[in-house]
């Protein structure tokens, strides 16, 4: 399963068009989770051998129209040393940031590749107050502008899904319910699981312009492919990769493959194509794809049943068509594109008008 690839897991897809920037779209895909910020004396980097995929659909067949490619490289600036710092990293151009990390943004969009930025540098770890003294100015100095007036950021960054992991994976518990589980426990406050540790972070601001056509509405999701063959060298050297990138990890939306998927096809869904969804998850063997057919993993999810049998409330009945808009095609009426091919992917309608961060409400009401 992809959790044994660490520099390959995407954790989470944001998407949104930002109050400060109206007139753009920022997306967000994270990576290498539960990262413990004293992890040393390595730290944590992205895959120099992995390809790292935002993708977006903007006329919702279930195909990418934009995708951005992120490819990573490392340089080991004193080989006789076991720190990742040498001395206090004041700036990412830093000669102390012993590990420094540069990477190529490449635009694919209507079969050209256009190469967009290289040799950007990313944010180092967090170590500590003795090599990375000034964090947030560490970390602003990897913002890096983009043509077109769009930025790019690519770093470690402070994990800001919440989530009470650590209890829902026990068997469903939810702390504040705890006495109306089956397995009943002294009730108490959740606790966000996350709380602490960082993540991988890729995030891109890009106009409207270049990933919106026609129908405001855009599909998103993040991917990570690593090369077909791998032959490890017997001198320790590393290893030689070859053949075509294969995808090995995908995401959209939150928990989709964590709880919607089960086992035995996570590795299928993580290797998918959004486009063949549905003929994964409804039998048909080709397009024209529809809603209307039946489409088990979504519209009668085993979750259900659980939450019955743990806490004894009865769900809705199968099919659960609201699941299906959810997770495969959008709502009507606020992010469902015009037309629509059912895809497992995170919809963003780039026509309404964001809110200012004062007003935000943490849980989107």
């Amino acid at each position: 399963m992809i959790s044994k690839d660490p520099v390959a897991d995407n954790t989470d897809v944001y998407a949104f068009v930002a109050p400060d920037a109206p007139d753009t779209v920022t997306l967000i895909a994270n990576y290498q989770g539960f990262q413990e910020p004293g992890g040393g004396p390595n730290y944590f980097e992205f895959g120099e051998d992995v390809l790292y995929e935002i993708n977006v659909d903007n006329d919702g067949d279930a195909i990418p129209n934009v995708t951005y490619e992120f490819r990573f490289s490392t340089t080991t600036v004193d080989p006789n040393t076991f720190l990742y710092a040498t001395g206090p990293i004041d700036s990412v151009d830093d000669e102390d940031w012993n590990r420094p990390q540069t990477y190529t943004v490449t635009k694919v969009a209507n079969g050209s590749r256009t190469e967009v930025a290289s040799g950007l540098r990313t944010a180092p770890s967090n170590v500590g107050p003795r090599s990375t003294p000034d964090y947030p100015s560490l970390a602003q100095g990897a913002i890096h502008p983009l043509d077109a007036d769009g930025q790019v950021f690519a770093g470690q960054r402070e994990e800001g899904f919440y989530v009470d992991i650590a209890s829902i994976f026990d068997l469903g518990g939810l702390r504040p319910f705890n006495q109306a589980h089956a397995i009943p426990l002294p009730e108490e406050d959740g606790i966000d699981t996350f709380a602490g540790y960082n993540v991988q972070s890729i995030a891109l601001q890009v106009p409207k312009s270049e990933v919106v056509s026609d129908d405001p509405v855009i599909g998103v999701w993040a991917t990570a492919s690593r090369f077909q063959t791998q032959v490890l060298q017997a001198d320790g050297s590393g290893s030689m990769n070859s053949g075509p990138f294969v995808q090995v990890s995908r995401l959209g939306n939150p928990l989709v493959n964590e709880v919607v998927i089960p086992l035995g096809l996570k590795d299928a869904f993580n290797s998918l194509e959004p486009v063949n969804d549905a003929a994964t998850l409804t039998g048909a063997a080709a397009p024209p794809y529809s809603t209307e057919g039946d489409i088990p993993l979504v519209q009668d999810p085993i979750l259900g049943f659980y939450i019955e049998q743990l806490y004894g409330i009865e769900t809705p009945p199968a099919p659960r068509d609201d699941l299906v808009s959810i997770f495969l095609t959008g709502i009507p009426g606020v992010n469902m594109p015009e037309t629509v091919q059912p895809a497992e992917m995170l919809r963003l309608n780039t026509s309404v008008e964001p809110t200012p961060f004062d007003e935000q409400d943490r849980l989107g009401l």
